[in-house]
């Protein structure tokens, strides 16, 4: 396999460690300085020049771009991506994870434990919003920010509110969520590759600090994570659409919490805490998936007139429950499943006499007319809402009353 590691820092860990790791396996890897390329646009032929010469070809790249150029990476990772070359984070993945706003807005829509989040332009909607999520102490996050940098805890509404201020005074767009307290100091970095957790680590912080960030002078150590954090942390790498990436998570009272997603997680502190060869794992995965580029399929699929991809869901009271595939007379209407989603499951490619069951999820290709017909309504999603502790005087006075 012939492999280009994208980065700035040659020298940096990550970097080297990735090239290390392919080298031992017999692979032909080099490290491209990601501000070097040029993209070649033209009719039928998406290239890039490397140091102003056509670059030659590779089976798979390795994005690792850095937040100070975000734009231009992206769209370097984009142009292999328009040329066949594996990469196993694709530019939107990047682009999602990078912005912390963007990630938790499109956390939130999943069944995936956050932190509750607000965001505000206006001055008199601040203390209207802390409220709103359970109030001070609260933590203040610059969209940005990385190595914990812009990550602020405001103990007092007042604080926060002088925070906020000052920041949007420097063009600064910040976020408010919610501490959550019983993990004060210490979190979770799982490193994702595919669908599996390769390696996890806790942070803890040090002395008065509230952040647990290596890089803050953390303390990391090796942890072996239970079902549930493994499974949120793979989910949330899936979401944002990176088969490589390190999830944090606070370790809350309702669960895995998740913090951020990275899209270029350092590899030094996950392999110096678990002593594991985690740049080896993300060089395996890319060997064994190096034939079998990103598809589009929604692009790829929507070729034919009439025909496309949608996301059926079974109602409660549908005749289709109970039915199998082969009987449930989709394939005589011209449609076809190629993904059921049941619960936390996903079965591909689904045999036809699997039994269809109500809240079935199913990733259909067909007629458009006849799928339409298999969609309910769209309905607004309901809010959900957390149960409010009782005021312990209010408990007290009725109490009283009884």
């Amino acid at each position: 396999m012939k492999l280009g590691i994208l980065s700035v820092s040659p020298r940096c860990y990550s970097t080297r460690r990735l090239k290390q790791a392919a080298t031992e396996r017999g692979h032909k890897a080099t490290v491209l300085n990601t501000l070097r390329f040029a993209i070649e646009l033209r009719e039928g032929d998406p290239s890039l020049s490397y140091r102003s010469k056509r670059l030659s070809e590779y089976d798979a790249m390795i994005p690792r771009i850095g937040a100070s150029i975000t734009y231009f990476g992206t769209a370097v990772v984009r142009q292999f991506e328009q040329m066949d070359v594996f990469t196993p984070n694709t530019a939107n993945g990047i682009i999602n994870s990078r912005d912390k706003l963007r990630s938790m807005q499109i956390l939130s829509r999943h069944d995936i434990g956050i932190p509750d989040t607000t965001f505000v332009r206006a001055q008199s909607d601040v203390l209207p919003a802390i409220e709103r999520i359970g109030g001070a102490p609260v933590i203040i996050k610059i969209l940005e920010g990385t190595h914990g940098v812009g990550v602020i805890l405001a103990e007092t509404t007042k604080v926060a509110e002088a925070i906020i201020e000052t920041l949007q005074s420097a063009k600064q767009n910040v976020l408010v969520q919610r501490f959550v307290k019983e993990s004060k100091g210490r979190d979770i970095r799982a490193f994702v590759v595919g669908d599996t957790v390769v390696a996890a680590m806790r942070r803890v912080a040090q002395g008065d600090e509230f952040r647990s960030n290596v890089h803050r002078g953390g303390i990391a150590e090796r942890v072996e994570l239970g079902e549930a954090y493994a499974r949120t942390a793979v989910r949330a790498a899936q979401i944002m659409g990176l088969r490589v990436a390190g999830v944090d998570m606070l370790e809350s009272d309702d669960g895995p919490q998740i913090m951020e997603v990275n899209s270029s997680p350092g590899l030094e502190g996950i392999e110096t805490s678990t002593g594991l060869d985690v740049a080896g794992a993300i060089i395996d995965f890319i060997a064994d998936r190096v034939n079998f580029p990103d598809i589009d399929v929604r692009q790829r699929l929507t070729v034919s007139k009439g025909y496309g991809v949608a996301d059926i869901v079974i109602p409660d009271g549908s005749d289709l429950i109970g039915k199998t595939i082969d009987t449930s007379g989709l394939r005589d209407r011209d449609i076809v499943i190629l993904n059921l989603h049941r619960g936390t499951s996903v079965i591909s490619n689904p045999k036809g006499s699997r039994s269809l069951e109500a809240d079935d999820k199913l990733l259909c290709y067909g007629k458009l007319d006849a799928m339409r017909d298999l969609i309910p309504e769209r309905r607004q999603r309901r809010r959900k809402t957390k149960a409010k502790k009782l005021d312990p005087q209010l408990i007290a006075d009725l109490d009283s009353v009884q």
